[in-house]
């Protein structure tokens, strides 16, 4: 089980994670297709924009109504071009990571979106999140993406108690099989539905979440 105090940092490293992969997006990527599901990169950069305001919220005890299946893009990306939104998400990223360093955020019940949950289950959910969509995203736009060893096992070891709900859910895809002995990120990529040696010219994925 991943120590609770190592997970503030492994939560600022996974939002960094994702930041390189939202630096390295390009105007005419924003239609290339991603190892999730039906989002092209202009979804998925959407799908962190409330991933990052989802974050904060279930950090500071605070709600967040949204109904995940709209087209309507995150408040502080309104008015925006979407060529512009990667640039835009970075900082709120970044807040999400500075409001789980509070050991305070770990304690105690919160809210993911509206629906009360343990801070201890929701802070590796948000983690996770940023990891793999950080994944799919420079998968999708060919840029590198290192995961350490450290983050990986955290991903792993958010996504492995959920990946059965997920996959009921449809926010996981089906599992992909993966080496017992492989690194433990991509152990979570299959768990949630991703194939490791996904290229753009392969072709769609299956996972959402």
């Amino acid at each position: 089980m991943t120590e609770t105090s190592s997970l503030p940092p492994a939560v600022r490293a996974a939002a960094e994670l994702a930041a390189s992969a939202l630096t390295a997006v390009r105007a005419e990527q924003l239609t290339t297709p991603t190892p999730c599901g039906d989002f092209d990169v202009r979804a998925l950069v959407d799908h962190l924009a409330w991933g990052a305001l989802l974050s904060q919220r279930a950090a500071t005890r605070l709600a967040l109504e949204h109904d995940w299946s709209s087209n309507r893009p995150a408040p502080f990306l309104d008015g925006l071009d979407p060529a512009e939104w990667p640039a835009a998400i970075i900082p709120e990223l970044d807040a999400a990571a500075d409001a789980w360093a509070d050991p305070a955020a770990w304690e105690g019940e919160t809210l993911m979106g509206t629906t009360p949950m343990p801070a201890e289950v929701v802070g590796p959910l948000m983690l996770a999140e940023f990891v793999l969509h950080g994944w799919d995203l420079a998968r999708a736009v060919g840029a590198p993406y290192d995961v350490p060893a450290e983050v990986g096992e955290a991903t792993l070891a958010a996504v492995r108690p959920v990946a059965e709900m997920g996959r009921d859910g449809g926010w996981y895809g089906p599992e992909v099989a993966v080496p017992v002995d492989a690194p433990a990120f991509e152990r979570a990529l299959g768990l949630s539905g991703r194939d490791p040696a996904w290229a753009a010219t392969a072709g769609r994925g299956a996972a959402r979440g």
